[in-house]
């Protein structure tokens, strides 16, 4: 049986970002107006960028996707068709949309236009989907909780209809991104396009006790007859004993959470039937499952990261691409794409749900902030000449050092044993952002991206 490629779908917050994505294997991108997607900040595509985008997304043969997925109020309304006429005009291969008011609007106005039903939405199976469907939907974005099993029998109940999922970036612990935890602190509205991340706070957690005559959760004064930790110690040998699928005992105690910047507010915290879900997720990496997701004929792999860096949207679209292109041609999985990953600042990898691990897997409960293990992004190379290439540095790295080399032909790993300042002159260490040095280098990696290993290079 031969396979269908599936879309490499990735993410952009300026047109460089585009351009690289092209540049390393992605079949289309997705960018947004600040005022009706889902990236307000750190995103650079006004109306301008956008027909720029979407200009040279076509003159490549590539597609350009503009995300209007916002869950809007009535003043954004009021305005969204006047706004997006103008990008409408700009001829996007389609608009990417949460709200069923907005999309009733854009289908009664341009039926011609076709539409994707964001993650936003949350579809979680077969006969919303045929719902959509029959309103004029053409791609549907399904929800992040959903198992590979459960996304095969989509795809088997609803054939005709093409579908997105989502194989790589950061997961939200609400349900697929609508989260209420940023307004509610900062009355920043993620569901706007302002989140402010509140979910990789730093908590600490308090004991406490339910006020009988209120049911309010009070915190707990650590009096000499309540032993927390002792309390703690004997929940744990118990649920030892109890075995698997058994409810953990201190799921039912009381806790108040405290976020670091915050002190003395505390906030209850509990536990249902499903968990708890307050804390920080790990970044969801799925690319061991792309031969699954390709077998069961998902029409789209997306990676989510549109505030992401020029060097995590070009690392992704390279592995990612790499991936599709091993499962569609029936080679093996190659392990080393996750070791390529881990070059890449994330909170720890999961699978998120697609392959239902317990749920103490999803969560990084040590670090609220990114870690590269494998290499650090050091600089981007912008000129060549004479057996020199020019490197504009983002970090720090010295004579001595393994780099990778990054580029769109294939990566390359150096020992670095002589560097140059722009004057000629030999130096051992570049400075972090924003200096030039010269490194000696074929002409041919002009325009790559440089990574240096944080250990030397295991040897093929």
């Amino acid at each position: 049986m031969t396979l269908k490629a599936p879309e490499l779908l990735l993410p952009a917050g300026s047109l460089d970002k585009m351009r690289a994505a092209y540049d390393f294997g992605a079949d289309a991108i997705y960018a947004g107006q600040p005022r009706y997607s889902l990236r307000a900040r750190n995103n650079d595509f006004k109306l301008e960028q956008i027909g720029i985008g979407i200009a040279e997304a076509h003159a490549r043969g590539k597609k350009f996707f503009v995300t209007s997925n916002l869950l809007p109020h009535n003043d954004k309304v009021r305005t969204y068709l006047r706004d997006i006429e103008p990008v409408i005009a700009m001829k996007p291969d389609g608009l990417i949309m949460a709200d069923p008011g907005l999309i009733m609007m854009v289908r009664e106005r341009w039926p011609e236009v076709p539409i994707h039903l964001s993650v936003q939405a949350n579809t979680v199976n077969f006969m919303a989907v045929k719902f959509w469907q029959k309103v004029g939907v053409k791609r549907i974005i399904l929800s992040r909780e959903l198992s590979l099993d459960e996304v095969e029998k989509i795809r088997q109940e609803c054939p005709d209809m093409e579908l997105e999922v989502f194989v790589h970036g950061a997961l939200c612990i609400a349900y697929s991104g609508r989260c209420l935890l940023s307004g509610y602190f900062n009355r920043r509205d993620p569901n706007q396009g302002t989140c402010t991340n509140a979910c990789r706070w730093n908590y600490a957690t308090t004991p406490a006790v339910e006020d009988p005559n209120t049911g309010e959760a009070l915190a707990q004064k650590m009096a000499t007859d309540f032993d927390f930790a002792t309390a703690q110690q004997e929940a744990e040998s118990t649920f030892s004993a109890c075995g698997d699928g058994k409810r953990h005992p201190a799921a039912d105690q009381v806790y108040l959470l405290e976020e670091a910047g915050r002190p003395g507010q505390h906030m209850p915290i509990m536990e249902d039937e499903h968990g708890t879900y307050i804390m920080n997720s790990k970044d969801l990496r799925a690319v061991e499952y792309v031969e699954r997701l390709v077998k069961i004929g998902v029409d789209s792999l997306k990676i989510e990261g549109r505030t992401k860096s020029l060097y995590y949207v070009s690392r992704t679209a390279q592995v990612y691409r790499r991936a599709i292109d091993d499962a569609v041609a029936g080679r093996p999985f190659n392990p080393q794409l996750i070791t390529e990953l881990e070059g890449l600042a994330n909170r720890g990898y999961t699978a998120g749900l697609l392959d239902r691990r317990p749920a103490n897997d999803y969560q990084n409960y040590e670090t609220g902030h990114s870690i590269a293990s494998r290499s650090q992004f050091v600089g981007e190379i912008h000129d060549a000449k004479d057996g020199w290439v020019e490197v504009t540095t983002k970090n720090k790295f010295s004579v001595g050092d393994h780099l990778e080399i990054i580029h769109p032909s294939g990566n390359h790993i150096v020992h670095l044993q002589d560097m140059r300042n722009p004057q000629g002159e030999p130096v051992q260490v570049a400075q972090g952002n924003p200096i030039k040095v010269w490194i000696p280098l074929e002409a041919r990696y002009n325009g790559a991206l440089v990574a240096r290993l944080l250990s030397e290079p295991v040897p093929a």
